[in-house]
């Protein structure tokens, strides 16, 4: 089997502190976890025996996101965006990070790959 991982990808135009990063990182991460533990039981198996492989990039914009997560989902990947109750730092509603994956490293490459690194 191919390797797997699991890509987030942050709005950095909304300016968040390092720790509202890591928390919805987190968010992005588990609704994307129990989503395949169910479905694909197997590619998380998969995910999980070489190591649980996690990415973190960074997009500029909301519109950005929801391109992400189309093309994802028309390759039949798993995404998930979180959007954020807006009880800190960000508006209530605003979508902050997707969560892409786990799956086979080449299709989220096809998704991701010209993204930057965090």
């Amino acid at each position: 089997m191919e390797p797997c991982k699991l890509v987030l990808v942050v709005r950095t135009d909304l300016k968040m502190t390092p720790g509202k990063i890591a928390a919805q990182y987190v968010h992005a991460t588990l609704a994307c976890y129990k989503s395949l533990v169910s479905k694909n039981p197997g590619l998380v198996r998969q995910w999980e025996r070489i190591g649980q492989a996690k990415v973190a990039l960074k997009a500029s914009s909301e519109d950005e996101l929801l391109e992400l997560e189309a093309i994802a989902k028309s390759l039949n990947l798993c995404a998930r965006s979180i959007q954020d109750a807006g009880r800190t730092q960000v508006e209530p509603g605003s979508r902050t990070v997707l969560g892409i994956g786990p799956g086979p490293v080449s299709l989220i490459n096809q998704v991701t790959g010209h993204l930057k690194l965090l």
